[in-house]
């Protein structure tokens, strides 16, 4: 099956091996985006201030809120191509592709129409304190300009993945990234634009990263290669996308309302509070970032290998994935909490911001393995086609837990650790109600079903 040498063979042979060879280049892009990411706030909060660095904070959750949706569809097109692509299908790969492709450029285009209009009432609904609500909105308008860049590297970084080529959306990052730390330092340092520059940079490196994986698939040369004459919307492609890809559009769209939620109350503390946790959920994205990455082999291998009808195998490959993303979350997690201090004061001298900012490290990062097991179990389902029942329970687990803690328990007890506590509970209550599901869902692949060990 494997045709070159970034592609992966994920239905034969041994599994942790090209488990940790597929999340391993994956793990470092999302790190590495993420490090490029901090950059932005390191700059605006070491050279503009904690007002600008709490503005460019309060937008994070929002700006999940609003392209969420459509990420989640990546993830359709992502199990969708690694189907096709496993069981041979070559028309149909190339059809899905396109299909995917036109997708993400048009809702990439209605994204900037979205965000141009909708950011500042947003910032508003979100009690976004008034001396940094103006440069909050500033700094949305810009970024949702390259939204189009945004959405169609990821359909085609998806695309790559799921064929587990994962090296070159690396390369593709660190040559972006790269490009937007030296915008984000001409743009606020040389030229003073403050949270404006950092927002120019961002979108700038979003449009290099596209280009770059728009042409790794332009020039190749198998079933997933992209022509611009081609593109188009297949119907049957595309209900398939969304049979996966919307339900996990709408649960990630729904779980970052949630952490809305907590942004705003976070916001209730004032700017200090606001941007300790900048600093904060930043760190916690680097732990994010390398269990998702784990999330994501588990899909594409689970989906390649239901393509073929390899049922055990996907058991085993659930596994291991909870092996490596237990393992690694916890190693980074312990390492984050021993060195909170060291770490947020990376990103502000500050020494309250800091105080604000281990309150919440101290209830999250020890535990966030949970958090791993949590997204694996639904990430095997949608590997397998099963999308909604997932979806739903996330929902109730995740946003139901957090809300129940924060209009019920957090009012008699305002602090960051306490409000924070939300975080471990609705993983657990989530991973209960998924493994269940999961359990549900293997039964229709009884013995007699599977293929022989």
């Amino acid at each position: 099956m494997k045709k070159n040498k970034y592609e992966i063979d994920m239905c034969n042979g041994s599994i942790m091996d090209k488990l940790i060879s597929f999340s391993l280049p994956l793990m470092l892009s999302s790190i590495l985006q993420l490090m490029f990411n901090a950059v932005d706030i390191i700059v605006v909060g070491r050279f503009t201030g904690s007002q600008a660095l709490a503005a460019v904070g309060s937008t994070t959750a929002l700006i999940n809120i609003f392209t969420n949706l459509f990420i989640g569809v990546s993830l359709g097109a992502n199990v969708l191509s690694a189907r096709y692509y496993a069981a041979g299908k070559d028309k149909e790969m190339s059809e899905a592709v396109h299909t995917a492709i036109t997708l993400a450029l048009i809702s990439g285009i209605l994204m900037v129409f979205v965000g141009l209009g909708a950011s500042r009432f947003a910032l508003e609904l979100m009690d976004t304190p008034a001396d940094v609500i103006d440069q909050s909105a500033l700094y949305m308008k810009i970024y949702f300009v390259g939204m189009p860049f945004f959405m169609l590297y990821n359909y085609g970084a998806a695309i790559l993945r799921a064929v587990g080529d994962t090296k070159r959306p690396l390369l593709f990052l660190a040559v972006a990234g790269l490009a937007n730390v030296f915008l984000d330092l001409l743009l606020v340092i040389v030229i003073p634009l403050g949270v404006a520059g950092v927002a120019i940079g961002t979108v700038t490196s979003q449009m290099i990263s596209c280009i770059l994986v728009l042409r790794c698939l332009y020039k190749s040369d198998s079933s997933y290669q992209l022509r611009f004459s081609k593109l188009n919307i297949k119907s049957v492609y595309l209900i398939r996308i969304f049979q996966v890809g919307i339900p996990a559009g709408i649960q990630s769209t729904v779980i970052n309302f949630s952490n809305a939620m907590l942004q705003s109350s976070v916001n209730s503390f004032g700017s200090t509070a606001m941007a300790g946790y900048t600093a904060a959920n930043n760190i916690l994205g680097f732990l994010y970032a390398s269990i998702n990455a784990v999330t994501q082999a588990c899909m594409s291998f689970t989906s390649q290998n239901f393509g073929v009808g390899k049922y055990r195998r996907i058991t085993k490959v659930l596994i291991d994935c909870i092996i490596l993303s237990a393992g690694v979350s916890l190693v980074l997690g312990v390492g984050a909490y021993i060195f909170g201090s060291q770490l947020l004061g990376i990103y502000t001298s500050d020494a309250d911001v800091v105080q604000c900012g281990l309150e919440i490290l101290s209830i999250t990062t020890v535990p966030y393995f949970l958090c791993g097991i949590m997204d694996l179990l639904p990430g095997s389902l949608r590997g397998m086609g099963h999308s909604a029942v997932p979806m739903v329970l996330s929902v109730i687990g995740t946003v139901g837990t957090r809300a129940l803690w924060i209009y019920v328990f957090f009012p008699q007890h305002r602090s960051l650790y306490f409000l924070f506590i939300s975080y471990p509970g609705s993983w657990i209550a989530t991973i209960l109600m998924q493994a269940v599901c999961y359990y549900f869902v293997k039964k229709k692949f009884a013995p007699g079903k599977m293929e022989t060990a």
